[in-house]
């Protein structure tokens, strides 16, 4: 006959009346202007309005662009989360500082900035058009470069976060083996990290469908070129809010659920 023991159950200490009011404004100061979105919602003619040409390109624009922000997030970022938590090197805090500039930084400064290393005259895009024809700003890889600009950073230290909380012993046994610094990588501290770098890699997804600010200024709002989902929502409102409050429930659709599937990784959650 074997025995389960229950885990104790923590007391909770008594909340004082004012932050118990407080909270509950705070929730319904937060909850209030989605609940009145999905309440506007002209939900008899979602399909006709998600389904117009202009819609539908949008919306597929967002998800190549997205997917492909998402992935130069996750080749770039990893290399540099591993940097900054494996190694300590002078100006590592800078380092770390600018990576998390696009969290806080105004979305249209950011278009701005990435005008003026990768526009037709700035620092860097100046050589890329002189000599390659290349030409990021207004175009479909501009707007790829925008949402990556400011996606990455989730990326960085979801990442990061996840490489600082592995045991190193079970790096270290590795190479005591005999394993060379690329198989340990790939064969332990990737498998590590990996719950975390699914993690980080949805949240940059989510953070790169949801872009404005950086890409209207970077790259235009031209419709089956430039313009995205956020974008088609600012067009939208000029000509007609129902299509764009259904095109705003779909971003709010896709960015609760997944906050809601990374729950437990991210946001602390159980269960």
């Amino acid at each position: 006959m074997t025995s389960t023991t229950a885990e104790p159950r923590r007391r909770q200490a008594p909340a004082p009346g004012v932050v118990l009011v407080l909270a509950i404004v705070a929730l319904a100061f937060l909850g209030l202007p989605l609940i009145g979105l999905l309440l506007a919602a002209p939900w008899g003619q979602m399909t006709e309005l998600l389904t117009t040409p202009a819609a539908l390109e949008a919306l597929r624009l967002s998800l190549v662009t997205s997917i492909l922000a998402a992935a130069l997030a996750v080749v770039l970022g990893l290399p540099l989360a591993w940097l900054i938590a494996r190694r300590e090197f002078p100006g590592r805090n800078i380092v770390r500082g600018l990576v998390l500039i696009p969290l806080v930084l105004p979305p249209v400064v950011g278009g701005v900035t990435l005008l003026t290393a990768f526009g037709r005259r700035g620092l860097v895009g100046q050589y890329l058009f002189d000599w390659f024809g290349i030409q990021l700003p207004f175009s479909t890889a501009g707007v790829v470069l925008a949402e990556a600009f400011v996606a990455m950073p989730f990326l960085v230290i979801t990442v990061e976060g996840a490489l600082r909380s592995i045991d190193p012993r079970f790096e270290e046994a590795a190479r005591t083996l005999g394993a060379k610094p690329s198989r340990v990588l790939l064969r332990v501290t990737a498998p590590l990290i990996a719950p975390s770098l699914v993690a980080g890699a949805l949240l940059a997804w989510a953070r790169a469908l949801g872009e404005f600010g950086a890409t209207i200024t970077f790259a235009g709002n031209f419709p089956g070129v430039t313009q995205t989902l956020p974008l088609a929502v600012y067009s939208a409102l000029e000509v007609s809010r129902e299509e764009a409050i259904a095109l705003s429930v779909v971003l709010l659709g896709i960015s609760f659920a997944v906050l809601v599937s990374l729950r437990g990784r991210f946001l602390g959650g159980r269960g």
